[in-house]
């Protein structure tokens, strides 16, 4: 490692130094930053150029789901006899939303770090070298480790017209000021699928544009299939197979984030009905996300901007020294927050054994969950929640897999409203008789969901899971239901 007087020497200016130095303040940087000192003396540092809290606080998780929520909760009691629902409040609605964001004030956030012995640098980090790091001009020395968090943006397709459009993104979508009467959403994902989801509950008239044969393709075959017929039922125009040609808009208007983005807007469409134009009042980009890496100076340590590749102690591929570690979306491994908060915690822990010295032969020492046991849960009407495997990705890796799945239609799905739909899917490897994947749709599918976890990660086998009673009348009576269906 280089020493201060060297630095000193060859940079004219003297380095701040700190044990850690974690460039990201989102969640995973936050995580990252405090495991790695805990209960010692070690100091840390985050370096933010936006707001402490990161993308999922104020412009994708927290946001999305303040806005999902209010319409998750009209349609349950809209389906339970003896309450009188009729509609939302829709600026009460974006109150709340903002509520949530803290009206993108990270005050809190920055207290939060700073109580937790964690330094708030503001303004945009670059690595200049090995355990270095540039921030405007003032340079910070890392003793043990630089950890990058700077996750993803999002993608703009190279399609002609579409960038002079100015369309809005995720962070536009999450964070409206107005409702656009006509929506036109380019994605299929579950970006796209919530985004279509809440605005379609505010009132808005929205069109999807999936290139693929399905949304949601990554899940299974009948979650894929449930949401696309409560889309359209709930008014959304999807169309399959279709992809954008070109966007005309005459007059673009940076009005800023999250409102309506100048004039109409004109989308040419080449799909399986030959070739079509579709109007909106705005357009909304939901195509995948790009590595935030440009200016991070990856090359100063030998890396080419991109996704970083890690080991499962999260120390970059490619450096040399174990100092510069990869959490996050960045990484590429599992890109969901509680993923990379899960990450990060495994990082600031080897940051911390590597500083005191100690062996890494401790299972807390290594990531492994982000290996074929991620849960997810993408909060449409209904919702999808699933954790590991797929039938088809079990196969395709070679497993032996029987499944069994059914309706969710328990006294407890009765109870809880009068129209339940849900469905219920388990991946078993025959081998081991253990779960390797479980996928459930339904209403407030995503409070099901941790059981499946645990058993997928604790590789619980099902006859055991057979002596986990569930409780009645309560809906999660479907996993009797499900291992009976096995027995039978």
């Amino acid at each position: 490692m280089p020493s201060t007087e060297s630095l000193r020497a060859a940079e004219g200016r003297t380095p701040a130094e700190y044990d850690v130095i974690v460039i990201g303040g989102g969640p995973a940087g936050e995580n990252a930053a405090d495991y790695a000192i805990a209960g010692s003396d070690r100091t840390a540092v985050i370096v933010e150029r936006e707001l402490v809290g990161g993308e999922c606080s104020y412009w994708a998780c927290i946001p999305s789901k303040a806005l999902l929520r209010p319409g998750h909760v009209l349609a349950a009691a809209q389906a339970m006899d003896g309450l009188s629902a009729t509609g939302l409040d829709v600026e009460a609605v974006l109150r709340r939303r903002d509520h949530f964001i803290s009206n993108q004030d990270d005050a809190s956030q920055v207290k939060w770090a700073r109580d937790h012995r964690i330094e708030v640098v503001r303004g945009t980090g670059r690595l200049v070298g090995e355990r270095q790091v540039e921030v405007d001009g003032r340079l910070l020395l890392a003793r043990h480790a630089v950890v990058l968090a700077t996750g993803t943006r999002a993608s703009v397709p190279d399609v002609p017209g579409l960038r002079d459009a100015l369309p809005w993104i995720s962070r536009d979508a999450t964070n409206l000021h107005e409702v656009p009467g006509r929506v036109v959403i380019i994605g299929g994902g579950v970006v796209a699928c919530e985004a279509a989801t809440w605005l379609a509950t505010l009132g808005a008239d929205v069109s999807m544009i999936v290139r693929g044969k399905a949304v949601l393709a990554s899940a299974e075959p009948f979650a894929s299939e449930r949401v696309l017929a409560a889309l359209r039922g709930s008014g959304v125009q999807v169309l399959l197979g279709t992809e954008p040609t070109s966007v005309h808009r005459p007059d673009a208007k940076d009005t800023g984030e999250g409102r309506i983005h100048g004039g109409p807007v004109t989308v040419r469409l080449h799909g399986a009905q030959g070739d079509t134009e579709i109007e909106a009042d705005e357009i909304i980009v939901a195509a995948g996300r790009t590595p935030a890496t440009e200016g991070l100076g990856l090359d100063s340590v030998g890396l080419q901007d991109g996704y970083v590749q890690v080991d499962d102690q999260l120390t970059a591929r490619g450096v040399d020294g174990d100092w510069l570690y990869c959490v996050g979306d960045l990484n590429h491994r599992a890109a969901l927050t509680h993923m990379g908060k899960y990450q990060a915690r495994v990082c600031g822990d080897v940051i911390a054994a590597r500083a005191e010295g100690k062996p890494l032969d401790d299972a807390r020492f290594t990531a492994s969950a982000d290996h074929g046991q991620v849960p997810q849960v993408v909060y449409t009407a209904p919702e999808v929640a699933s954790v590991g495997l797929t039938e088809a990705a079990a196969r395709d890796a070679g497993h032996a897999v029987e499944t069994v799945e059914l309706d969710i239609a328990v006294a407890g799905s009765s109870l809880a409203r009068n129209d339940f739909a849900g469905h219920a899917k388990l991946v078993i490897d025959t081998t081991s008789d253990t779960m390797l994947g479980a996928t459930f749709v339904g209403p407030e599918a995503g409070e099901q969901l941790h059981a499946a976890t645990i058993a997928v990660v604790g590789k619980v086998p099902l006859a055991t899971l057979w002596h986990a009673v569930p409780a009645f009348p309560a809906v999660s009576e479907f996993w009797l239901r499900l291992l009976e269906t096995r027995r039978a």
